[in-house]
């Protein structure tokens, strides 16, 4: 028979180790997070950097959407003014130089208006509006677009958004990929040489572009002495517009 002196220590270490897996098991579950930041390049696996460029350009198309809005009893007579308002504001942008093919309708709706006060009367009234998208390649006249169009009966003036044109986006879009490149291109470089990694030639380059969001504002108001919206004189500047590209490169390592 095994002595008992022995057996006292057998069972304290078994207790020890049981308190200590119960102690990492509460750690890992409830204590704090270590963060733990690795790179790893295998053999022969490729050497993957990314390098960003960005650039910034001038807009240099604005587009603006009016509307007209209305309501009345008759639905004919409702639809005849909504039209003379129309007509008088396409007029109007005319005059600035912007053509008929930048004034584009993209919504004409009409619908019946009740009286929910009194239940059961039908219908009160109707509701007709008419909305543009308004491109204007002058941004010179954009300030004067929101006045001549308030002037001539939009009461509705939604938000301007200022972008650039295909042919420089795709130029500057070139510009940003050749220092999204040379910025891989360094890093590369750098990162090789300190690993003491000997780089090949590039075997594969993707790109990630950042989604555009045009710039927006909405057409600025105030109210008369009455306590109606109205337009004032607005001082609308275009501001840059950033064009960021990503690239990443994959060498072969020696």
């Amino acid at each position: 028979m095994e002595p008992e002196k022995n057996k006292v220590p057998q069972q304290s270490g078994i207790a020890t180790v049981i308190v200590f897996f119960i102690l990492l098991f509460v750690f890992s579950k409830w204590g704090p997070a270590i963060n733990f930041s690795t790179l790893s390049q295998a053999k022969g696996e490729p050497f993957i950097v990314s390098g960003e460029g960005k650039v910034f350009v001038t807009p240099d198309i604005a587009k603006i959407s009016f509307g007209v809005d209305e309501n009345g009893a008759s639905l004919k007579t409702v639809q005849d003014s909504v039209n003379r308002r129309s007509n008088t504001l396409t007029d109007a942008l005319g005059k600035l130089g912007i053509k008929d093919e930048d004034i584009k309708t993209t919504s004409y709706s009409v619908y019946p208006e009740y009286d929910y006060t009194n239940p059961g009367s039908g219908i009160a009234g109707f509701r007709v509006s008419i909305a543009y998208e308004v491109t204007i390649r002058d941004l010179d006249n954009v300030n004067e677009a929101i006045v001549a169009g308030t002037a001539s009966g939009a009461n509705m003036i939604g938000g301007i958004s200022f972008e650039v044109n295909e042919e420089t986006e795709k130029e500057k879009t070139n510009e940003a990929r050749k220092l999204a490149v040379s910025d891989a291109r360094e890093k590369a470089s750098g990162l090789a040489g300190a690993a003491g990694i000997t780089l090949g030639k590039v075997i594969n380059i993707s790109e990630s572009q950042a989604d555009g969001f045009p710039v927006r504002l909405m057409a600025p108001t105030a109210l008369d002495a009455g306590g109606v919206e109205k337009a004032i004189q607005p001082d609308v500047t275009p501001g840059q517009t950033e064009i960021n590209v990503t690239v990443s490169l994959s060498y072969e390592t020696r």
